[in-house]
């Protein structure tokens, strides 16, 4: 299936193109504390091993933002600033030489504060994504109004997640997407266009609906997103059919998978939802029988075997790791590589041709020696 990718206008974080027809990039954040350099820069060149494009840190207070100058300079991927509450941390992290800033709308809602960030990212040339959550929405009737707010009682909790067909009630999407367009309308105001924009929440169908609603309102590019997904198995899930599902309505222009765990492991889930999606190709496409009762050996440990020595392999590849004779051979053909196992012995494929038969003790060599063939 080949998805009518939403067209939109094309920025630059650093030197990571977003939006127009450029790749879906995807992107982590750190979970150092950001004022700890040499942590911060080590799990960051973790994550560029791991094919991270984008990376941003949290900046709550200005010993971050100040620490952002040391941190740029030591890692070669663009570095964005997450800036909430505090305007200045955001005129100090551009001051610090970031390559994009992310601005909250619903905790920074001073209009005149927003536009003194807007000149400083316009004299540096550095885009803004306008980031609303759910979990930090401006009050009802207070978007764009400053004051003393208590988030447990400022009305957004008792809103419907969204709005039943023919239902006019105000919702929590009509809010998210508001909120949205108040700051947009700021910048716009000021002929600064380097925009992009996200509106997520943990809720998958209020999330979706939030993005597609705004699609059809404007042409910035997307970051896609399921705010507190989870840990990796349960918010990989939730992320996948969040995310796929408003990629394969061709929205969508850069991802971050949110985890509570290594951040490594949202930069394998972001590429891995891409790739089953044949949006990009990138590093290694594992197919691997899940094994039953008529799998002859344990292929869910050498399947396993093969994705660990495999995930520094940045090159496309398809390796298919089959454990009987119901679909192995066929999938082990369509793979680049591959493997039948039968007892004892395995068929070893290499672009869809048979080119030896190894015994048990050799799956993994074999495999690896051929894939280094393709």
């Amino acid at each position: 299936m080949m998805f009518n990718r939403r067209k939109t206008k094309q920025i630059s974080v650093g030197s990571v193109k977003v939006g127009g027809e450029s790749p879906i990039s995807v992107q982590s954040m750190t979970k150092t504390d950001t004022r700890d350099v040499k942590a911060t820069v080590a799990q960051i060149s973790l994550l560029e091993d791991a094919g991270c494009e984008i990376i941003r840190a949290a900046v709550p207070n200005m010993e971050a933002a100040e620490a952002l100058f040391d941190i740029k300079k030591q890692i070669n991927i663009p570095l964005i600033a997450d800036i909430h509450f505090h305007h200045r941390l955001a005129l100090k992290a551009i001051e610090n030489g970031v390559d994009a800033l992310r601005l909250n709308p619903g905790n920074i809602r001073d209009e005149d504060q927003v536009r003194q960030v807007v000149k400083a990212a316009k004299e540096r040339s550095i885009p803004i994504r306008i980031g609303v959550n759910f979990g930090s929405l401006p009050p009802i009737g207070g978007i764009g109004k400053t004051g003393d707010f208590h988030r447990l009682a400022d009305g957004v909790n008792d809103l419907a997640k969204a709005s039943k067909e023919g239902d006019q009630d105000y919702n929590v999407v009509d809010h998210m997407v508001n909120t949205a367009l108040w700051e947009i309308a700021i910048l716009e105001d000021m002929n600064f266009d380097q925009i992009k924009i996200s509106v997520k929440g943990f809720d998958v169908p209020m999330t979706i609906d939030a993005y597609s609603r705004l699609s059809k309102l404007v042409e910035y590019p997307l970051h896609l997103g399921i705010t507190e997904a989870g840990t990796p198995l349960n918010g990989s899930i939730r992320s996948a059919v969040g995310i796929g599902t408003l990629l394969s309505m061709g929205i969508g222009d850069t991802i971050r998978v949110s985890l509570a765990g290594d951040p490594v492991l949202e930069v394998e889930a972001g590429f891995e939802i891409l790739k089953s999606l044949n949006l990009r190709e990138k590093g290694v496409t594992l197919v691997a029988c899940p094994s039953c009762g008529r799998a002859d050996v344990d292929i869910v440990k050498y399947a396993n075997l093969v994705d660990e020595a495999l995930k520094k392999v940045d090159k496309p590849i398809k390796v298919a790791v089959m454990g009987c004779e119901v679909n192995g051979p066929g999938e082990a053909k369509d793979a680049d590589v591959g493997i039948a196992a039968g007892v004892g012995r395995g068929i070893i494929f290499r672009k869809g041709k048979k080119v030896r038969v190894v015994p048990e003790s050799e799956f993994l060599s074999a495999l690896i020696e051929e894939m280094e063939k393709v």
